[in-house]
């Protein structure tokens, strides 16, 4: 549980002690934030063929989490889950301003947007519109939910509904899918006990070819993704 945050006070809402239950749910592939329509400029690469096989896909999916925005989506997740409202707007400011292409600013603030919108009607927390990993941040913190998982979980999910848009990009079967997020599952765990005790000012990435792919996807025709 999360006891140094700002809503360690709040106990009229909180939540069942469901707290893995709870994550999976909010983390599920099937909660209604639009990841499907998302590629993070992973369909530019497929096109280009950068990325063919599972072995390509699972080199290029490893260089987003630990050098793009996998670590520091941990870490605006984290920062947001122990902020008060003040810190809160500002990290979101912030994380909306990492967005390297328009297309990746849409796709943080728009399934932010709609995870917000989603937690608010079912669970009544006060969580604002903001960039995704802010606003799992936000709920994870009024919800008391344990971080280390809750990292876990979110970077998890990034890598499978990545893994999925493949599958429909590129010849890519169901067990090479499921080996491409087994194989990458340590990294999440990983990047999750990395950044536990950051803050906003060990952001950073390096992940150039994964943002100029995004910026290079806008002018993609045809095209079935987003971003």
């Amino acid at each position: 549980m999360v006891s140094d945050g700002p809503w360690a006070m709040i106990t009229a809402i909180r939540m069942p002690d469901l707290p893995l239950v709870t994550l999976s749910q909010w983390l599920s592939p099937a909660y209604p934030v639009g990841a499907f329509a998302w590629s993070h400029g992973l369909e530019m690469v497929i096109r280009e063929g950068t990325v063919s096989d599972a072995h390509s896909l699972t080199d290029w999916l490893r260089a987003v989490l630990h050098h793009g925005a996998g670590r520091n989506d941990g870490i605006l997740l984290v920062s947001a889950a122990r902020a008060d409202r003040t810190t809160l707007a500002e990290i979101a400011e912030l994380a909306e301003a990492l967005g390297p292409s328009p297309e990746r600013r849409a796709e943080a603030c728009q399934m932010g947007a709609a995870f917000a919108a989603t937690v608010r009607a079912v669970h009544g927390f006060d969580v604002p519109d903001m960039p995704y990993p802010v606003a799992v941040g936000c709920a994870v913190g009024a919800a008391g939910l344990p971080l280390d998982v809750a990292v876990q979980l979110y970077l998890q999910s990034f890598v499978i509904n990545l893994v999925q848009a493949a599958q429909r990009l590129m010849p890519l079967g169901q067990t090479q899918a499921q080996a491409c997020v087994n194989d990458l599952s340590p990294d999440c765990v990983n990047i999750a006990a990395e950044v536990l005790p950051l803050g906003l000012d060990d952001l950073g990435s390096c992940a150039f070819a994964v943002d100029i792919a995004s910026l290079r996807h806008e002018d993609l025709e045809p095209r079935m993704f987003r971003s």
